[in-house]
């Protein structure tokens, strides 16, 4: 383009050189690392925190057994709780990593991880330790996506930034029947002088249901104020065998950003829709999107998504749903009804367009011979879990307490 410029003599010089100079530019940014790993950072202090050095004071890490490897886990008895993490200052988590020697699924659900920022007396993060992890019910291959990996289906990492501006607390609990023997980790951190006004804690929040109600929706992030960006969820599925033969995951994600009432800002399309695949789900595994569990057989799934590149930001407050949708042919689902399966019809597919059942002023006859192929998508039951995970303007939130391990851990081996 510039060599055509030059050619011409109707172009000014010192245009010519103000574009040579921005083709510069750009090309040494476009040559640069996004994150720069060739810089060196002022006034921050790398450090790691486990079971070898659990203060993470400098000079302070593989003291005991004269530095050959004395003390690189600990065990864990039913009901005992313990710190990973106690420091003051300001900075920012990068990484944990944790393995265990036990990955059923009851120990992951009974297991609890606990994160406290600034020194608060309630948790930002309360979760059961698989689900945060995203290996819901214990059955999870290797994997890696933008915020979680296992590398092989024996350890657990997350990296997603963390920062804190007085302190930070990681505590889990075993609050399964059975002691845990072996507990490894290391939580990677640095101390820094960035927290400014523009800064959000890290917060996640679980929930479950183990039977939805027919018409409403089961909640993801209950209703929160303040300001802050929605990061993504993990999302647990036991579908209610009753159902069975039919598909589950018709449901809508609906977001109700500052001030949303009665409808929602931001709604899907159907739940498989939502994590980016569609026509159903099976595994697969993508950086911000995935299945990592579609047994048909047991009716289980667990997927994850995260609006890493399509960010949620609230300003005022925030609550994110999930519709409990099922669909199957007309005939199916007349059957169905027929049997006493708890469901409710809401919209006929025919030729692409939708009959809204909830809406129509006509009867529809779903004895009509010519109607028994279509698709029918109705309000179902099913056993949902999921994390929300958030950013907040505040070290604490509002959200009620994680719920006891007996119903966390209920019918989901």
């Amino acid at each position: 383009m510039v060599t055509g410029l030059i050619k011409s003599k109707s172009v000014p010089f010192f245009i010519i050189i103000v574009i040579c100079l921005f083709n510069v530019s750009c090309n040494r940014q476009n040559s640069a690392p996004s994150d720069e790993l060739f810089r060196l950072h002022a006034n921050v202090d790398s450090r790691w925190v486990s079971f070898e050095n659990q203060s993470g004071m400098k000079a302070n890490g593989g003291m005991t057994n004269k530095g050959a490897k004395g003390h690189p886990c600990e065990s864990l008895n039913a009901g005992e709780s313990k710190v990973l993490l106690d420091i003051s200052g300001t900075g920012i988590i990068h990484r944990i990593w944790i393995t265990l020697s036990k990955r059923d699924p009851i120990t992951l659900r009974a297991l609890k991880i606990e994160i406290y920022w600034d020194h608060s007396l309630k948790p930002a993060v309360q979760a059961p330790f698989g689900d945060f992890f995203c290996d819901i019910f214990g059955k999870t291959s290797a994997f890696e996506n933008e915020l979680f990996s296992n590398p092989e289906g024996r350890s657990f990492n997350c990296y997603i930034p963390m920062p804190f501006k007085k302190g930070a607390k990681i505590i889990v609990t075993n609050e399964s029947k059975e002691r845990l023997d072996n507990l490894f980790y290391d939580v990677d951190y640095e101390f820094n002088d960035s927290f400014d006004s523009s800064t959000l804690y890290f917060h996640a929040w679980w929930n479950r249901e183990q039977k939805t109600e027919i018409g409403r929706d089961y909640t993801i992030l209950p209703h929160i104020q303040g300001q802050g960006r929605y990061l993504g969820t993990h999302i647990g599925v036991i579908a209610d065998s009753v159902y069975k033969g039919f598909w589950w995951g018709e449901g809508e994600f609906k977001v109700y950003l500052d001030g949303d009432k009665q409808f929602p800002t931001i709604v899907g399309t159907g739940t498989e829709d939502f994590v980016g695949s569609g026509w159903g789900l099976s595994v697969f595994i993508n950086r911000f999107q995935g299945c990592l569990l579609a047994d048909t057989s047991q009716g289980k799934y667990s997927f994850y998504r995260y609006h890493i590149k399509d960010p949620i930001f609230f300003y005022k407050d925030i609550n994110i749903t999930m519709q409990q949708i099922g669909g199957g042919t007309v005939s199916q689902v007349m059957h169905a009804l027929g049997k006493g399966v708890k469901l409710k019809p809401i919209t006929i597919g025919i030729n692409g367009n939708n009959i809204r059942l909830l809406e129509s002023q006509k009867q529809v006859d779903f004895a009509d011979s010519k109607l028994k192929d279509y698709w029918l998508n109705f309000y179902r039951s099913d056993d949902w879990s999921s994390v929300a995970f958030f950013y907040l303007n505040s070290p604490e939130d509002n959200l009620p307490s994680i719920q006891e391990v007996d119903k966390r851990t209920k019918s989901i081996q």
